[in-house]
């Protein structure tokens, strides 16, 4: 009866810690491309103010921006006084890689 009872017990608990870790929100991984700023291009280019949709790729980017930062092909785009402006309008930080 007392194993039944235990049994029982740890089976109760297995099950709300499965319910409980089944609501836990799990972040989504970013594809770190590019690619994904091409909204911005026009932003960057010149001194027109970035696009709502450039802003949201952009903090979306934000976990890559210090690989684009490494890339030397990339570096000179990321690092321009524009891109600086774009990333400022767009309340993304500046990352220090």
């Amino acid at each position: 009866m007392v194993k039944v009872m235990w049994g029982s017990i740890l089976a109760l608990a297995a099950a709300l810690l499965l319910v409980t870790v089944a609501n836990i929100p799990v972040a989504e991984g970013v594809t770190c491309s590019p690619t994904e700023l091409t909204s911005c291009s026009s932003a960057f280019m010149s001194s027109s103010p970035p696009s709502a949709t450039c802003c949201a790729k952009l903090r979306e980017q934000k976990p890559c921006l210090c690989g684009y930062l490494r890339n030397p092909t990339l570096r000179q785009y990321v690092n321009s006084p524009n891109a600086k402006k774009v990333a400022s309008s767009c309340n993304v930080a500046t990352p220090n890689c």
